[in-house]
């Protein structure tokens, strides 16, 4: 007699069972870069930490500078997914960039550590750049025109 209230009782929690089993105790996060980023950024010290000193702390950075390889960046990124209301849509946790400055001995001179706060208050041009490699000659389009008459649909 499978009818009774334990019986159904008993389905009920395998049920809920198998429900809540896929669950995590832990948030999904996603890491890019240097875990605990700014941990590390308080261990060096300004005019006594070097190059190598930085390296074997952090380890080799993202980015030098374009016009000075004594500019070193660093980054930190981290993803979780986002709350039910916000319908499992990926939030930004952290978001770390260290700027370390050398001078020509490879002494730190600054540091600066940007936060997640710190980069919505940078502002960004809204000027386009024109490139001048992308754009064809006539040559090239009038070409380029034949090239899909010849090779297009034939009737």
């Amino acid at each position: 007699m499978c009818f009774s209230f334990n019986c159904h009782f008993n389905k009920l929690f395998l049920i809920i069972f198998f429900i809540l089993i896929g669950c995590q105790l832990q948030e999904p996060t996603k890491h890019h870069g240097i875990l605990f980023l700014e941990n590390r950024s308080n261990k060096l010290v300004i005019n006594k930490s070097n190059r190598n000193d930085v390296i074997n702390l952090i380890g080799q950075p993202h980015s030098k500078s374009i016009n000075n390889n004594n500019v070193w960046i660093y980054i930190e990124r981290t993803i979780t997914k986002g709350k039910y209301h916000k319908l499992g849509r990926h939030e930004l946790k952290t978001n770390n960039t260290l700027v370390l400055a050398f001078d020509k001995y490879g002494v730190l001179t600054t540091k600066k550590l940007y936060d997640k706060e710190d980069i919505k208050k940078i502002r960004f041009t809204k000027k386009n750049t024109k490139n001048e490699l992308s754009n064809k000659s006539f040559i090239e389009s009038f070409l380029g025109s034949v090239r899909q008459k010849m090779y297009g649909k034939k009737k």
